[in-house]
């Protein structure tokens, strides 16, 4: 029972990012969407959605990443040195 809670707490966790990474996209959709409607530009908003969508997909993607270096799915160009002599050992090549 204990395991369902991790998962369910693990993929509330994983929501928030991509919760933010939503909203930085639409925040700059939207200021593109009323630049080109002839407002102006607004470039702290801009910035601030540009920072979102950046920080949720770097999260996203280091928690795929991690994932699957724990199960050995990495293409070993991926992998830092040590990373590819220990997988090597443990494949037994």
């Amino acid at each position: 029972m204990k395991i369902i809670y991790q998962r369910i707490l693990a993929i509330l966790i994983m929501c928030i990012p991509g919760v933010l990474a939503i909203y930085g996209w639409t925040l700059l959709r939207d200021i593109l969407f009323n630049y080109f409607a002839g407002q102006g530009f607004a470039w702290l908003p801009f910035l601030g959605g540009l920072f979102l969508l950046l920080f949720g997909l770097f999260i996203l993607g280091g928690f795929i990443f991690h994932h699957d270096k724990k199960r050995n799915k990495i293409q070993p160009k991926l992998l830092r040195k040590n990373d590819k002599a220990a997988t090597e050992q443990k494949s037994g090549r």
